[in-house]
């Protein structure tokens, strides 16, 4: 008896898009609907494995999908309607390009026939995000669906992770076609390269074995990768010292001697000065961006690079790569290991001991604020120092942003969320949001500023809504302190529109009580501990501690905008006697007298 035909699977294109995520082991998307995306709404009702978290902003949404993906290393899914709703994406797509972070957005878009006739809330959203995505999709027939966001996610968590828009048009998602899931696709022009080139190796073997002053440059890449085990293996096989960008400050412990910290504009003079001062620059997954090298032509001078990343595209971009290896993060250092292990390697010690000495010398420090007032980093430091053991921490963006990268504990990869490349305000609570979606079992910590909070902070009713249980300190300064910070040191402390005034408008306690969540308020440094205590202990909805701190404090240590970081200073007027490290002179010796105003302490 003759086989009975196979029964094609019809399904609406809107049923297709909650097929297919399902068949992609989604578990949660972030949206809010409207007219255009409302037919996928529909059947993503019935579904039993998709979990949405209705959120107050599309904005909310895009990064709450970042901080779900940094923190599993799963793509992120967001969804909106087309128009405005689309739109309100475009900033967390953008930060999600700048910082390699893979998310999914699907929008709505008008029905195909209205498409270009500026009808009700249409966007060109493709056209609009084409520079901030790694790829989009305009999706006019409801076949074409599975396919778009099968290869929609491939490329997005695949290479250098990265955001990708699958803008699906109303007929689209209405209409009723078979549903065919794709046993392969072909994307002509995407093959990334990820086994780095055995004779690239061998080059930066035999540069590495000839270094006496080599610094490990690690950046983002490596915690995209996953690469913390080799980079740890790397280190302990050879030694040599690792420097941290700000999206890289989770993957190498810094409890480790080797460890030195982020580099840059606000890094610390240890590591701005390794760089500065190397013969060698191994720079993984790291693009050398102008707030880590200060004025180009002058970064590094004496040092040759090899430059390991998996996107071709930055090596070599803004710094000449005497080896450039294109390969993803961890396949890199891993077969480094392999080249070194059994060779001889050089006798780096006298080097570590400079540095070192200018570890201790100049730890990155506050300067005491006045009496009775709260010193913002003494606050940040003491919530790091009583967060439970795997806490999750997430920034915004400034002054915070900085003493979070400096004073925090940052020990344990994917525990550690910020805005890189973007520098987004606002970033702070839905990622935060995400991020506890994502790891519901650990504590998080968002680390706010009164500025940047007042952005987003509408995301704690979602928070409370669905048993979101972050915590959020708002660092309360009363202005936006790192451009009053630049007003400050720059132009002659003439503070136009810096001052929030937040010392009595809003009543963030009260503003987050309406908001769902537990909140208080803490003007006395005595009690601090007891607050972040009080908070750690609530866990059946999202909290809010408003600490009001010293309006003045500033972030050291800095290299000016435009200048070499040479230039770096630890404090107004004070720059850091590191030596000439080039030429083996030692470093301040232990016990030489510190600036004032760079000694740290904790006191209050």
């Amino acid at each position: 008896m003759a086989d009975k035909p196979r029964q094609p699977r019809l399904m609406t294109g809107a049923q297709m898009i909650v097929a297919s995520l399902e068949k992609l082991g989604v578990d949660v998307v972030f949206g809010l609907p409207g007219g255009a995306i409302m037919p996928t709404y529909d059947p993503l009702m019935d579904s039993t494995k998709l979990r949405h978290i209705l959120v107050r902003h599309e904005q909310g949404a895009g990064h709450a999908a970042e901080g779900y993906a940094v923190v599993t290393g799963r793509v992120g899914v967001c969804m909106a309607t087309s128009g405005p709703g689309a739109t309100n994406l475009v900033t967390p797509l953008y930060d999600a390009y700048l910082d390699s972070v893979p998310v999914v957005a699907i929008t709505g878009q008008v029905g195909q026939a209205l498409i270009g006739t500026d009808g009700f809330q249409e966007a060109d959203i493709r056209g609009i995000t084409m520079p901030i995505t790694k790829h989009n999709f305009l999706i006019t027939r409801a076949a074409d669906i599975p396919l778009a966001l099968a290869e929609a996610f491939h490329i997005a968590s695949t290479g250098r992770p990265g955001p990708v828009l699958v803008d699906v048009a109303k007929n689209a998602q209405q209409e009723t076609a078979e549903f065919i899931w794709p046993k392969q696709y072909d994307l002509p022009g995407y093959k990334p390269t990820l086994r780095p080139h055995s004779r690239q190796i061998k080059e930066a073997t035999t540069l590495i074995r000839e270094a006496s002053r080599p610094v490990l440059y690690i950046g983002g890449g490596v915690a995209k990768a996953n690469a913390a085990p080799e980079l740890m293996k790397l280190v302990e096989m050879t030694n040599i010292p690792v420097t941290t960008t700000l999206m890289a400050r989770d993957v190498f412990p810094d409890s480790h001697p080797r460890a030195l910290g982020m580099p840059g504009m606000h890094g610390s003079v240890a590591a701005v000065g390794a760089l500065q001062r190397a013969d060698l620059i191994i720079a993984v997954g790291t693009r050398f961006d102008d707030r880590v090298t200060g004025r180009l032509d002058t970064f590094a001078p004496l040092a040759k690079v090899i430059h390991a990343d998996v996107d071709p595209a930055e090596i070599g971009k803004n710094r000449h790569a005497d080896v450039p290896i294109v390969g993803d993060a961890r396949q890199t250092l891993a077969k480094f290991i392999d080249s070194l292990a059994g060779k001889s390697l050089p006798d780096i010690s006298a080097w570590n001991d400079q540095l070192d000495e200018m570890k201790k010398v100049y730890a990155p420090s506050w300067e005491q604020p006045p009496a009775g007032e709260i010193s913002p980093q003494w606050v940040i430091s003491r919530i790091g120092a009583l967060a439970p053991e795997n806490s999750v921490f997430v920034t915004g963006v400034g002054q915070h942003q900085m003493w979070s990268s400096h004073f925090l504990p940052h020990n344990n990869p994917h525990s550690w969320l910020t805005s890189g490349g973007a520098g987004t305000m606002g970033y702070c609570v839905p990622a935060a949001m995400g991020a506890q979606v994502g790891r519901p079992d650990a504590t998080v910590w968002g680390i706010d500023g009164d500025g940047c909070f007042q952005m987003t902070n509408q995301e704690l009713v979602t928070c409370a809504l669905n048993n979101i249980p972050v915590k959020i300190a708002i660092i309360n300064n009363n202005v936006l302190g790192m451009v009053r910070q630049w007003q400050n040191l720059f132009y002659d402390k003439r503070f136009s529109q810096t001052d929030l005034h937040s010392d009595f408008l809003p009543d963030f306690v009260k503003l987050a009580e309406a908001l769902g969540c537990a909140a208080f308020r803490v003007t006395d440094a005595d009690d601090v501990d007891a607050a972040i205590e009080k908070a750690n202990a609530i866990t059946d909805r999202p909290v809010v501690v408003e600490f009001v701190v010293h309006k003045d404090a500033m972030v050291w240590p800095m290299v000016a905008s435009g200048t070499s970081n040479d230039d770096i200073k630890i404090a107004r007027g004070l720059a850091p006697d590191w030596g000439d490290l080039s030429d083996g002179e030692d470093a301040p010796a232990d016990g030489a007298e510190i600036p004032a105003a760079a000694a740290h302490s904790e006191e209050r």
